[in-house]
């Protein structure tokens, strides 16, 4: 199987180069971490691999691969490729590093006590190249000068876009953003 044709295939060209973004965007910030840069590597790869535009075929994917559905997940479709993808990556793709494959599923959401891989691949994945939003270059800084601070920054921005936005937000990053509010004021 050709893994890279096999996921532009399922996500389209254009992801894919948002993916190649994150995959060095990842690396940098794992050297500069002094993070595994393999681990990095490895997971911004497959971070994206089952973001299906099509929620039939993403929901038809989440049975194949035996994801269930929770409620949170039914409310915010737009989060399920994070938990699909790492399950995607173990079974289509033989990925074993459980520490990559959470970073997968949790790349979405965020969490408590994040590992400096998680962190680094939903920084990663906030702040690639070609990310336009207000407040980027404030990201891409924060997130070489403290990785919890640059959590702080992504984790609220992304609940104030989606307050804005009337969109569901998941428990898990209404935590993480407490965690590490509460953890950056100490």
């Amino acid at each position: 199987m050709n893994t890279e044709k096999d996921i532009i295939q399922r996500i389209g060209e254009k992801r894919f180069q948002h993916t190649r973004r994150v995959v060095e965007e990842a690396v940098r910030l794992a050297r500069f971490w002094g993070a595994d840069e393999k681990q990095a590597r490895l997971a911004a790869y497959y971070h994206d691999c089952m973001k299906i535009r099509d929620k039939k075929l993403l929901f038809q994917a989440c049975k194949d691969l035996g994801l269930e559905l929770t409620q949170e997940l039914k409310d915010s479709p737009e989060i399920i490729h994070g938990p699909l993808g790492a399950l995607a990556a173990r079974k289509y793709y033989g990925i074993k590093d459980e520490e990559v494959l959470h970073a997968i599923a949790i790349h979405t959401i965020g969490e408590e006590d994040m590992s400096v891989l998680d962190k680094i691949i939903y920084l990663a994945d906030y702040i690639e190249p070609m990310r336009n939003f207000p407040g980027v270059e404030k990201a891409r800084k924060l997130a070489y000068t403290s990785l919890d601070e640059a959590m702080v920054y992504a984790l609220e921005h992304t609940i104030s876009f989606l307050l804005d936005n009337k969109q569901v937000i998941a428990l898990s990053t209404l935590k993480a953003r407490n965690f590490y509010r509460k953890k950056v004021n100490q």
